[in-house]
């Protein structure tokens, strides 16, 4: 292959690099009006009196909406395809307040300054209720955070009056026959902490109303098409009145896979007529957002003396904050992309509730409840094997599913998986044989390793369709349209490289038109590792039919069958006869009866070819103080083919560098009254590049058949077995486990002294 494969540079990143206005605040109007929200003091409120008249009179105040003002159909913010799987649990501005930070006002003025003066100047009377702080409570208090009736598409095990969002309960074979029958049986009780997304560029939009009254939409969003579907149900306005378009977006990870920012500037447009622009601080990015839903995981793992795995049980609670956005698809996947891993099983199950709490609401994430239940599984085994006295990599080696066998658990068929040689690869690079369980260094410092495996999916099985225009241009060139969305990723030019793969052309003769809800075809946006597997695919039809009308055309004007010919990217020939590409894009744009050339396709997928990683890390730890630094993770990488290195080296550290700081560094705290008491950078710490050490990545390439020139994801399945391979890396060196993240010299420093 010519391009595929190739690490072809990012065709915005230079434009990025030197600060062009691709930006969403870039691109917003000077006199475009600020937003800004009022925002609840109290965890659990009933609002009694809210009194706008005296910022209603300061100079520069163009509307003060409460929810008196606003439409009261209720919706989701997830960015899900419809029929969304989460609650409809929102209003836009409600009576009643969930949690510190919830929306109470939407104020607009000429300025910044201006909508800060008049928010001072709302007085608001509340009734504070008794607020569900413990989510291992929520089921067991009389306190409703949603008081009435919540409407579901889907029997997602809703019981609202005890605060229960989503049920879960899957099983497959007799778990406790076959845990009694084990000779070994281990397990433990784990905690993953709500994870922060941390992007650079915070929540923002911007809207204006176009010529002829349609409500243009400019936001940094991970998902155009289901932002204009929920504006269209939030505001009781038809879809086809909004435009959104999605320029260069400053990080995702998620967070901006919810829709948290575009309905207030759009409320506001709509009732004055004039441009608005909002723009979230860091605070209330951190604060007023979504996070990770935080987890109490339970894991049961029963295996015979000689360590083959025979049962895996899950039991889990996970936190929701005050809305349902992602709740049971987010859980979900704690079992599903964990368990299907080891293939000796013979009873499997995961059960557990999602729950209602009154503080900031939980949402999409990378990794997507792969990452809690990774951490909680992998541990566990990790577990076993130390209690077996087995090395973690053969006691995996002994388990893992292999190429071609279908899952015990889930039923997943897996066409293209090696293991084994992530395995073997990682343990070489890592140099496992010479330094497993630790070395002690003799100075009070320790070095030890530690390792975990880990898997995701590619795209959503059975729902999400992508679509791909194609299309020969008048001077020879191509334009190819996409729905997806690049938010740093590369997604743009890996589809490109695919395009140009099909056309057998060039990189510079194909422009990437992207993410705009008026010009290109749908897509569901870019979520759940879908854009390479899922939107690839969708533009590999697309070019092969445009490839083909090119190859019918040119034969036609060769006066020859088209079976005879070829296509060299440059023209359609046989023997010495030949026709440019440009001559056929010139004649079939100029003149009667004639019709551009335009390749067009849809795909989704039956299945979700899943990617692996096999991740290990060397920690030196210091005895005394239980601090501990990362010398070297390494992670080999089964993605299928890889389209382009260098992109998916970027993707794999980065999911790394997001991974160690969960594990070891992103702290969350609330106050007893739900207040989070690290919203800002100085109390939230993540990672810097002196903390992640040396990041080394490789890649074990399979082919996937289903997968556009046989590639599968890359995009979360890197982030997940930080958290794992470190809690193992501690316990090797110090014989401590810590269960609770994140994993920080004073729980360590606690538990050795015990």
């Amino acid at each position: 292959m010519k391009i595929i494969g190739k690490s072809i540079d990012k065709i915005d990143g230079m434009s990025v690099a030197t600060g062009k206005p691709v930006y969403t605040d870039d691109l917003a109007a000077k006199d475009a009006l600020v937003v800004k929200i009022l925002r609840s003091p109290y965890a659990h409120a009933k609002i009694k009196n809210i009194d706008t008249k005296r910022a209603l009179m300061i100079d520069g105040v163009e509307c003060v909406l409460t929810y008196k003002d606003v439409p009261d159909t209720r919706f989701t913010l997830a960015g899900q395809s419809y029929p969304e799987p989460s609650p409809y649990d929102r209003l836009i501005l409600e009576d009643t307040v969930r949690y510190i930070g919830d929306e109470v006002a939407i104020v607009a003025a000429v300025d910044e300054k201006t909508a800060v003066k008049a928010m001072k100047m709302i007085k608001v009377e509340y009734e504070v209720l008794e607020a569900v702080i413990d989510f291992e409570k929520a089921t067991e208090t009389d306190v409703l955070v949603h008081d009435s009736h919540r409407h579901t598409n889907f029997e997602i095990g809703m019981d609202r009056e005890k605060n229960i969002v989503s049920t879960h309960d899957y099983t497959k074979g007799d778990v406790e026959k076959v845990i009694n029958d084990c000779d070994v049986v281990v397990e433990e009780t784990y905690y993953t902490q709500p994870q922060l997304h941390g992007m650079m560029e915070t929540y923002r939009a911007y809207n204006y109303l176009d010529h002829t009254g349609r409500l243009v939409v400019v936001t940094s969003t991970q998902i155009p098409f289901h932002v204009r579907r929920h504006l269209s149900r939030a505001l009781n306005l038809p879809s086809s009145k909004i435009r959104v378009i999605k320029p260069r977006i400053g990080g995702g990870f998620g967070g901006k896979q919810t829709a948290c920012v575009e309905i207030f500037s759009a409320l506001v447009t709509l009732k004055t007529g004039k441009p608005a622009k909002i723009i979230y601080d860091r605070r209330e990015t951190l604060n007023c957002s979504t996070s990770r839903h935080a987890m109490k995981l339970h894991v049961k793992i029963g295996a015979t003396k000689d360590g083959i795995i025979k049962a895996i049980d899950i039991d889990a609670i996970s936190d929701t904050g005050a809305y349902g956005e992602h709740a049971s698809t987010t859980f979900g996947l704690v079992g599903e992309k964990t368990m299907p891993m080891y293939n000796k099983l013979e009873a499997s199950r995961f059960r557990g509730h999602v729950v209602y709490t009154n503080k900031m609401p939980a949402g999409a994430f990378r990794g997507y409840g792969a990452t809690q239940g990774c951490f909680a599984v992998e541990s566990t085994i990790n577990m076993l094997a130390n209690k077996l006295n087995i090395d973690p990599t053969e006691m995996r080696l002994k388990n893992i599913v292999k190429e071609g066998e279908t899952s015990f658990a889930y039923d997943k068929t897996l066409n293209s998986v090696d293991l084994e040689k992530c395995i073997l690869k990682g343990k070489e690079l890592i140099n496992w044989d010479e330094k497993y369980p630790c070395k002690d260094l003799g100075n009070g410092k320790v070095r030890s390793v530690g390792m975990a495996l880990t898997m995701q999916g590619s795209g959503i099985a059975g729902i999400d369709t992508a679509s791909s225009e194609i299309r020969l241009n008048d001077d020879g060139n191509y334009t190819l349209l996409v729905g997806s969305t690049d938010m740093g990723t590369g997604s743009d030019t890996i589809l490109a490289q695919m395009a140009c793969e099909i056309l057998e052309t060039t990189m510079d003769k194909v422009t990437v038109i992207s993410a705009d809800t008026d010009v290109v075809p749908y897509d569901p946006g870019s979520y759940a590792s879908s854009t390479t597997y899922v939107t690839g695919m969708a533009v590999v039809k697309a070019a092969t039919e445009l490839r083909e009308k090119i190859m019918e055309i040119g034969s036609q004007r060769l006066n020859v069958d088209k079976d005879h010919v070829e296509f060299d990217g440059e023209k359609v020939f046989i023997d010495n006869k030949s026709i440019s590409v440009f001559d056929i894009a010139v004649d079939f744009t100029v003149g009667p009866q004639k019709n551009q050339l335009v390749g067009y396709a849809s795909h989704g997928s039956p299945v979700s070819p899943p990617p692996f990683i096999a991740g290990f890390v060397e920690t030196e730890i210091d005895k005394e103080t239980g601090k501990v630094e990362i010398i070297d993770y390494v992670a080999v990488v089964d993605c299928g083919t890889v389209i382009n290195k260098n992109l998916a080296r970027v993707q794999v550290e980065g999911g790394i560098v997001q991974g160690i700081g969960m594990a070891m560094f992103e702290e969350i705290r609330f106050t007893e009254s739900g207040q989070l008491d690290t919203n800002t950078f100085m109390q939230y710490k993540i990672p810097a590049r002196c903390d992640v050490g040396n990041v080394i990545v490789d890649f074990v390439e399979t082919h996937e058949p289903t997968g556009p020139f046989g590639a599968k994801s890359v995009g979360e399945v890197v982030v997940n077995t930080p958290l794992p391979a470190i809690q193992g890396a501690v316990f090797n060196g110090v014989g401590v486990r810590i269960n609770t993240l994140p994993i920080t010299p004073e729980k360590i420093f606690v538990e050795m002294n015990k």
